[in-house]
């Protein structure tokens, strides 16, 4: 009998409903323009055609009010008691900066920000997103560690500028991204020289690292290297990131390409980790076959009744070392939805629907006898 298939673990937070990607922009520096980053990064990736958030976290210097030009106060739903983020150049916000005034210090312990972080992730009704892009406070301190604990991030960006100061504190940033378990999608080098409008002079203000230094240093690749460029400042002081206020700056074209890159990191690193995944399910209740087809082009069938069988939840499972085929007379299949990016949850007409099928497990599965339709038997 074969052993049940690992996959990924089901255990840890539990994913934002409706939230497919979520990204950590972060800095273990204060005043490399982290915020600019996640901004523009969100802006660029809602002109793209995606469903997008940004939820800034740093509580003690929440800027992306100002840049976005929103000062009304947000509210929650009535029915759900969720609070209803603030929608600005196609992108949903949340920020500590919306409850204050522009004098306002945040004089909270540690606690309070954990509290506080926890409430502008699970707390707001952010709907269906493709992205939901965060922006970390500086430093490596509690509300970072609070974001890993409170949901599962697939990625960060680590924001450094290349200075040899900012570069070693970076160092210790991504450290703490591996430290919980964030997978590191590369590095994103602010104020990397300032080239002259009128001659076209360029200077190194905070000094020249070359790319793959940098990414050897940090142990990730460099994503994109933004210069210093004074409409970034114009414009995010205006209430606009450059993105949404002048599409066709050269600096904005990057901001694209750094979209880009940030969307191939993610495909590469759900690749490399759990391997195919279902781009299709399909279910023939006459027949009683269910269908999938993968993104590798590999297409798989499975019988209800193998299907049912193989359920790899407790109750079916019990405390056995082996997996084991459990008989159920006429299983009727009646739904699935996805688990995350890595499983799937299958709903069957007698009300079972504690089988969450890793996507491993799925491609194990498809050569048992119990699964193989009748039709695809030699």
């Amino acid at each position: 009998m074969p052993e049940a298939a690992s996959g990924p673990a089901v255990s840890g937070p539990p994913r934002l409903e409706g939230v497919r990607r979520i990204v950590a922009v972060s800095s273990a520096k204060g005043g490399v323009g982290k915020s600019t980053v996640a901004a523009n990064l969100a802006v660029a990736l809602a002109s793209r055609g995606y469903r997008v958030g940004l939820a800034d976290v740093d509580i003690y210097g929440p800027s992306i009010p100002i840049m976005f030009g929103v000062s009304e106060l947000p509210h929650p739903d009535a029915a759900t008691r969720l609070i209803e983020p603030v929608e600005s150049c196609g992108v949903r916000l949340m920020s500590m900066g919306f409850f204050l005034d522009d004098q306002a210090p945040v004089v909270w312990r540690g606690p309070m920000a954990m509290s506080a972080t926890k409430q502008f992730l699970r707390g707001v009704a952010w709907g269906e997103l493709d992205y939901l892009i965060v922006d970390l406070p500086p430093g490596t301190g509690d509300v970072p560690l609070t974001l890993a604990q409170e949901i599962p991030l697939d990625g960060g960006i680590v924001v450094t500028t290349p200075q040899d100061v900012a570069l070693a504190d970076v160092t210790r940033g991504a450290a703490m991204l591996r430290r919980v378990s964030t997978p590191i999608l590369g590095v994103v080098v602010n104020m990397a020289g300032y080239l002259c409008p009128t001659c076209g002079t360029r200077d190194d203000l905070f000094g020249t690292h070359p790319a793959e230094q940098i990414a050897r240093t940090i142990g990730a690749p460099v994503l994109a290297q933004f210069p210093i460029d004074a409409r970034v400042r114009e414009t995010g002081d205006a209430g606009r990131p450059i993105t949404a206020a002048d599409p066709e700056h050269p600096l904005s074209r990057a901001y694209l390409a750094l979209a880009e890159a940030v969307e191939e990191a993610l495909g590469k690193l759900r690749a490399d980790l759990y391997g195919a995944e279902p781009v299709s399910i399909d279910r023939d209740d006459t027949a009683g076959v269910v269908r999938i087809h993968w993104s590798d082009a590999v297409v798989t069938e499975y019988t209800y009744a193998g299907l049912r069988g193989w359920c790899p939840c407790a109750v079916c499972q019990g405390h056995a070392s082996q997996a084991r085929f459990v008989e159920v007379e006429d299983p009727r299949l009646v739904g699935d939805e996805g688990v995350g990016r890595y499983a799937v949850r299958l709903h069957w007409a007698d009300g079972h629907d504690t089988g969450i099928y890793s996507y491993g497990w799925l491609r194990e599965i498809a050569d048992f006898a119990e699964c193989r339709p009748a039709s695809s038997r030699a």
